[in-house]
């Protein structure tokens, strides 16, 4: 699943490209998930900013008229999504199987999502009317918030008892950290990922890890282990810098001990059992 490092790739892919432009044209997927997408002809893109694991595209419309107003496009990728900004409309396959939305733009343009699974999901709301989005409602602060800083990092995971790693990928304490961030924040940490209490200096070990294997992500352009792309679609090189996720029964790259790998609520997680001990 995508996480804030590829999202944040997208993002910083098409805001310059989208920004300015309008949509003259578009088509969805029949499923409630996606028919939001055609709710915006007309519109003109404002702004694309980032929240967690989600995209949103401030527009407005071109022309005003009685009861229209500035609108959020929202998009989240689900665990297969792919947008991506086509410069030929005619090149693009309409009838692709995995295709869910296109918007055809007025520069010529089409910006496509495709999802193999269809877990992702395609919002029209007012601005920041995220009700029907309880993920996006609920977020905790982004990693990287000048007012996020220990302290506060260690009252929003006393609120759980779940399993550390399990309270990260809730999205509450902090937001935009999945599995692949989540092991390898761990592992920079040193913090085993079952725990559920931690105290403030462990707390702020965390938060610095979290910050650092984000960022590398980013400078990265993402990690593409099967189905992440670009918007360009190209492929992300982060996935050459992991320690951890994916390298069960390997050896620890700072103890050469082997790491452990196992099912901890639902998502395979690794660990190294020396240097990541409770």
């Amino acid at each position: 699943m995508p996480e804030l490092p590829e999202v944040e790739t997208i993002r910083r892919d098409l805001a310059p490209r989208l920004q300015g432009r309008t949509i003259r044209q578009s088509d969805a997927h029949w499923s409630a998930k996606f028919t939001p997408a055609t709710a915006i002809d007309h519109y003109r893109f404002v702004d694309l900013t980032r929240r967690g694991k989600f995209l949103i595209a401030s527009v407005e419309p071109e022309l005003a008229r009685s009861g229209d107003g500035p609108m959020e496009l929202v998009v989240h990728l689900g665990m297969t999504g792919r947008l991506q900004l086509h410069s030929d409309h005619a090149g693009v396959d309409l009838d692709h199987p995995h295709l869910r939305a296109w918007w055809l733009l007025d520069d010529g343009h089409t910006l496509t999502f495709h999802d193999i699974r269809r877990f992702g999901r395609i919002h029209v709301v007012p601005p920041g009317q995220y009700q029907a989005m309880p993920t996006l409602h609920h977020l905790g602060p982004e990693p990287f918030d000048p007012n996020l800083d220990s302290r506060l990092f260690h009252r929003l995971l006393s609120r759980s008892r779940r399993h550390l790693k399990t309270n990260l990928l809730s999205q509450r304490p902090i937001a935009g950290v999945g599995n692949i961030y989540a092991d390898e924040a761990l592992w920079m940490a040193k913090i085993n990922p079952k725990i559920r209490r931690l105290g403030l200096e462990r707390s702020e070990r965390l938060l610095v890890a979290i910050q650092e294997v984000l960022a590398l992500g980013i400078d990265n352009r993402g990690t593409t282990l099967r189905d992440y792309r670009t918007a360009d679609g190209g492929t992300g090189s982060n996935q050459f810098t992991l320690t951890t996720y994916g390298r069960g029964g390997q050896v620890c790259l700072r103890c050469n001990y082997l790491l452990d790998s196992v099912v901890l609520d639902g998502r395979t997680t690794t660990w190294c059992p020396s240097c990541q001990a409770r």
